[in-house]
C-alpha cells in the first residue's frame, strides 16, 4: 500500500484556507448586524452549526458562505458588506459578494433571496430570514427552514449535509410527516440509504 506524507507546507495551506472561509462569514454577518440587516447563515455553515450541537466531531469544513437575505435589502446589503471589503456582482444570476475586486467565485458569499425559488423548478421558496436561530456567533436558519432547503435544492452536497443530519440525530423518520410529499419522498430516499 502506498502512502503519501502530507507536508507541513500543504499542511498549513489547508488550515488556512478553512480559516479564511470562517473569517469571510465571520466579516460578513458582522457587517449585516451593524447595519440591523436581517439575514440568516444557510448552507454548509448552517448544517455545521446544527452538526456540532449534536456531535462536534462530525462537523464538516465547507468553502461556501451562503447567507439568506430579503431581495428589498439587497442594496443596503451592497453598502454594509461593500464597507468590509466585499464586492457585489451577479454572476450567472446569481447574486455575490466577492472578497476584494480580484477574487473568484468561489471566494464570495452568495446570496439567497428569502422567499423566492432559486431555480424555477424548485419544490419551495426559500424560506423567510426570520426562520432562524441566534447562536452566539451568528444567526443561522432553523433546523426546520435549513431541512427543507436542502432537500428541496438536492445536490450531491445537499444531500451530504442531510445525512449529516441524520448521522447525528437531528432528522428521522419522525420528520417524514410534516414535510410536502416532494420533500417527504426525498428524505425517506436518504433515511433508506444512509451510505448513499
Amino acid at each position: 500500500m502506498e502512502t503519501h506524507v502530507v507536508s507541513d507546507l500543504a499542511w498549513g495551506r489547508m488550515m488556512t484556507a478553512v480559516e479564511k472561509v470562517r473569517e469571510r462569514l465571520r466579516r460578513a454577518v458582522s457587517a449585516l448586524e451593524t447595519a440591523s440587516i436581517p439575514y440568516a447563515v444557510v448552507g454548509g455553515h448552517a448544517v455545521a452549526a446544527w452538526v456540532a450541537e449534536a456531535d462536534e466531531t462530525a462537523v464538516r469544513n465547507t468553502r461556501d458562505v451562503d447567507i439568506l437575505l430579503r431581495r428589498d435589502d439587497l442594496a443596503r446589503a451592497e453598502e454594509a458588506l461593500g464597507r468590509s471589503g466585499f464586492v457585489h456582482r451577479c454572476v450567472a444570476g446569481i447574486d455575490m459578494f466577492l472578497d476584494g475586486v480580484d477574487a473568484k467565485a468561489r471566494d464570495a458569499v452568495h446570496v439567497i433571496f428569502a422567499g423566492e425559488r432559486v431555480r424555477s423548478t424548485d419544490a419551495q421558496p426559500a424560506p423567510d430570514v426570520d426562520e432562524l436561530k441566534p447562536t452566539h456567533s451568528f444567526r443561522v436558519a432553523s433546523l426546520d427552514a435549513l431541512v427543507r432547503m436542502k432537500l428541496t435544492s438536492f445536490r450531491d452536497k445537499d444531500r451530504t449535509h442531510l445525512r449529516d443530519m441524520i448521522d447525528v440525530g437531528l432528522v428521522d423518520p419522525s420528520w417524514l410527516d410534516r414535510l410536502p410529499a416532494v420533500l417527504a419522498e426525498r428524505l425517506q430516499l436518504l433515511l433508506e440509504t444512509p451510505d448513499g
